[in-house]
């Protein structure tokens, strides 16, 4: 089977496990499917989204989806294009060979972009459209302050393709950034500012590289000469056969601009890069502020590493042209710092860093891997980081997945772990001839994810607006759970049967709720991924924090949840639908949703006490409810 053949086939494997229980093809699902492998690869910080769905065919404009990075600064837009999701389309025209293809689906989200900075898109949108809350956002001061950067990614289920040798082969198109100038104007004053836009094609090469590849990510080169026109003087300070290290100083303007461009990607290795960046803040940005020429002295500095470098010499001095793979493993306090110290309108023209930069060289990919996770790791061994281990490898995932292919449920049936990115699709890939058969046995509402794993298992738990918030942030409390640091004196849980089921209970509980939750038309509302991890909070308070312990084990022989607890179920989201619109201080549900000041105000209301003491819902409650604790 050609490249190519596989692409296409991948694709109606992704379209199937985006279809509702009518069979009908739902762009939002699709999204769900996608936006795991792109956080995989580093472009977003979270699988979670805010539906915004806005179509106006006669404008030209489209809309499905927005995020907003963890730092605040990057407003992040996802289309689909609707026309790569037929199921009868026709392959060849799925092959795509010019790049205007995909500049005129581009266009459809600038058009929306350009209407908001003119402050002409939030009247033109009705209020019942969910693209309401985003114009209100885009149209609005705190907007104009907080976006410097708007990413859209154009979701488009085709290949993209070259001719130019004896076949067609799959390539990777690439678009120009481009920098506009936007005015805000109040009765006050008048504001301006440039504002970063990036484009990124999410296309079916992409997708089957995230796949295929176990964690695919787009290798980060920094040209400094072509990027930023400026050359990096160095000096080598060391090398041997794994490596060779330079120092360097480098200008804040120019670590401020690293981080406006790339985000979050410059700081993949960075043990730390789950962690919001506070603490030592303050004191970097007093620094900043009042004695910006001796930043250099107090500073640690950065360490980056690279997988190559070209370097040139020019009046005998030694200067860094560009490094591919580039990455601060420690240093992303400093950087997010003087990043956000330059927004706020602070001086950093005085400010140079210290770098070191360690440049791999070309050995096997283990080893470099290996090389690399030391130098991260060691570079931050001055300050407590928990070493969990957040790869599949952690033998605590190992011994939950063997439960997985040995234990059948009470219907005989088997649920399949995904432990590593890509294994479920690289086995129908395998056994091409069974793939019917292996569809059936796993459907996709028998699959999860060790990332979907730790949000389900998180959900029960009281952070639901960590839950919400998704990312690696999430999954890394799970690793702690599973594998905790003992010098504390946590001991890890003991993986059994018992823990496994407990585990798939929780999973069931979950997707049973999202289906109560419903889609489209017969959906309760539209913050779905807000209300269940909420809900789901409320009942681990009203039951485990009481001691009066959720009997998970009758989900897991049921392999569901009664018609009795669903209806339970759909009237506590409704109800909860309704306090997260009550108690939001901000039109923007989905993300104040993921601050702890809504779970604060919820958890405490009359309205959810007034609820859960209903004498029909205390009857229902207390047939779910055991006294000793099942793991």
């Amino acid at each position: 089977m050609s490249d190519i053949e596989e692409r296409l086939n991948f694709r109606l494997d992704l379209l199937e496990d985006s279809k509702d229980q009518d069979g009908f093809i739902v762009q939002s699902n699709l999204l769900s499917q996608v936006l795991p492998s792109m956080l995989d690869a580093k472009l977003i910080d979270s699988e979670d989204f805010n539906d915004s769905y806005f179509h106006d065919q006669s404008n030209g404009q489209k809309l499905n989806a927005y995020t907003i990075s963890n730092s605040g600064e990057r407003l992040q837009l996802f289309i689909i294009d609707e026309s790569t999701i037929d199921e009868t389309s026709n392959p060849d025209k799925l092959l795509i060979l010019q790049k205007a293809d995909y500049d005129h689906q581009f266009k459809r989200v600038e058009k929306l972009i350009k209407k908001a900075f003119n402050s002409q898109l939030f009247n033109s949108i009705q209020d019942s459209d969910r693209a309401k809350v985003l114009a209100s956002k885009l149209e609005s001061i705190e907007g104009f302050d907080d976006f410097d950067v708007i990413e859209i990614f154009l979701i488009s289920l085709t290949v993209a393709v070259s001719n130019q040798g004896k076949t067609i082969q799959p390539r990777s198109i690439y678009f120009q950034e481009e920098k506009c100038i936007r005015t805000f104007k109040s009765k006050e004053e008048t504001k301006k500012k440039e504002v970063l836009i990036l484009k990124k094609l999410i296309d079916l090469n992409f997708l089957f590289n995230v796949m295929v590849s176990k964690g695919y990510r787009e290798v980060l080169t920094i040209d400094f000469e072509k990027t930023f026109n400026y050359g990096l003087e160095a000096i080598k300070a060391a090398e041997n056969e794994s490596f060779v290290s330079y120092l360097c100083v480098l200008k804040a303007d120019i670590i401020a601009d690293l981080y406006r461009q790339y985000s979050s990607r410059l700081l993949e290795k960075n043990v730390r890069s789950f962690l919001d960046f506070r603490g030592v803040n303050k004191g970097i940005k007093e620094t900043i502020r009042r004695e910006p020429e001796k930043f250099i002295a107090y500073n640690n500095g950065l360490t980056i590493t690279a997988t190559a470098v070209k370097t040139y010499e020019k009046k005998h001095k030694l200067y860094i042209e560009s490094l591919t793979d580039f990455q601060i493993v420690n240093g992303g306090q400093t950087t997010a710092t003087i990043y956000f110290s330059k927004k706020e309108n602070l001086d950093v023209s005085k400010v140079y860093v210290m770098a070191k930069i360690n440049v791999a060289k070309q050995t096997n990919d283990k080893d470099l891997e290996k090389l690399i996770d030391n130098i991260s790791k060691y570079s931050n061994a001055q300050s407590k980081v928990s070493n969990v281990d957040l790869r599949s490898r952690n033998s605590q995932l190992i011994k939950i997945k063997m439960f997985s292919e040995s234990v059948l449920t009470p219907a005989g049936r088997k649920w399949f772990f995904e432990r590593s990115k890509g294994e479920f699709n690289t086995l129908l890939r395998k056994e091409r001839s069974n793939k019917n058969k292996i569809l059936k046995d796993f459907p996709s509402e028998r699959r999860f994810t060790k990332e979907q794993l730790g949000k389900y298992y998180c959900a029960w738990g009281e952070e639901p607006y960590l839950v919400k918030k998704g990312g690696e942030r999430i999954f890394r409390n799970f690793i702690e759970h599973l594998s905790p640091d003992e010098d504390n004196g946590r001991m890890p849980p003991t993986i059994d049967r018992d823990y496994y089921e407990a585990l798939i209970a929780k999973v069931i509980l979950f997707k049973e709720m999202e289906l109560i939750y419903g889609t489209r038309n017969n959906a309760i509302g539209q913050i779905r991924s807000a209300v269940i991890p909420y809900s789901l909070s409320i009942l681990y308070l009203y039951t485990d924090i009481q001691k009066n312990y959720f009997n998970f084990q009758k989900i897991w022989k049921d392999e569901g949840v009664d018609e009795n607890l669903s209806v339970f179920l759909w009237n506590l989201m409704k109800l909860m639908n309704d306090l997260i619109k009550k108690y939001s201080l901000s039109d923007d549900l989905g993300e104040y949703s993921k601050r702890i000041e809504l779970w604060d105000s919820i958890k405490r209301c009359q309205e959810i006490d007034f609820f859960m003491s209903e004498d029909k819902n205390k009857i229902l409650m207390s047939k779910y409810i055991i006294q000793a604790k099942v793991k």
